[in-house]
């Protein structure tokens, strides 16, 4: 009888064992389910705000972005690659509606800065960085990115290599010398009906080497 109990004790306790690793095995393949399918949901996300981005040249006058999506939006810029990590960038927040209008005056591109209820000026320190240009260029995209994801529209408006213009924008918001503006983003809602352009163009694309792909 005893032998019988010792069999059946471990029989019960191999089977206990068996259904904990099936338990274990179910659950590491639910997490891992859920996190490949959360990484493409994630991925198609990103891909959809790249593909729908458009440049949005007339806004709702007077309807403000909120602070929370300022700073959404400014965090997204900073989160750019930089050459070395050095972070040359620095970026003006413009809400002010007699500066935003000045600037709408002086700059030849940026007229849309009158119906406009924000404008985000990237500037990049040359003090830190010889490469500012490309630094902040990659901040500027992220911000294009970051508006578009969060339901509203920017246009990215030249300010370097203009000297006229980068002086304009200098005096506009007090720049040292050593930082220079790279673009203004007139930011707001659109108002009116704006459709991203297909740019892609298979011709352009070569793999290993330069191939002539004109049709």
């Amino acid at each position: 009888m005893k032998n019988n109990s010792s069999v059946f004790f471990r029989l019960a306790c191999l089977l206990l064992l068996v259904f904990i690793a099936f338990m274990f095995y179910r659950f590491q393949k639910k997490e891992k389910e859920e996190s490949s399918e959360s990484i493409s949901i994630h991925n198609n996300a990103a891909l959809s705000v790249i593909h729908s981005r458009k440049s949005v040249r007339n806004f709702v006058p007077g309807k403000l972005v909120s602070e929370e999506d300022i700073q959404k939006i400014v965090r997204a810029g900073m989160a750019a690659p930089s050459g070395r990590d050095l972070r040359p960038w620095e970026i003006i927040v413009i809400n002010d509606r007699m500066a935003m209008d000045t600037l709408a005056t002086q700059l030849p591109y940026a007229k849309m800065l009158e119906t406009a209820t924000l404008a985000i000026v990237v500037c990049g320190d040359t003090a830190r960085s010889p490469l500012w240009v490309y630094d902040c260029s990659a901040v500027t995209q992220n911000i294009l990115l970051a508006a578009e994801a969060l339901g509203l529209g920017a246009v990215w408006t030249a300010a370097h290599p203009y000297e006229d213009r980068m002086s304009a924008v200098a005096n506009a918001v007090g720049l040292p010398a050593s930082v220079l503006p790279l673009a203004v983003i007139p930011v707001g809602y659109p108002n009116g009906d704006f459709e991203p352009k297909e740019k892609y163009d298979e011709t352009k694309v070569h793999f290993n080497r330069w191939t002539t792909n004109a049709k």
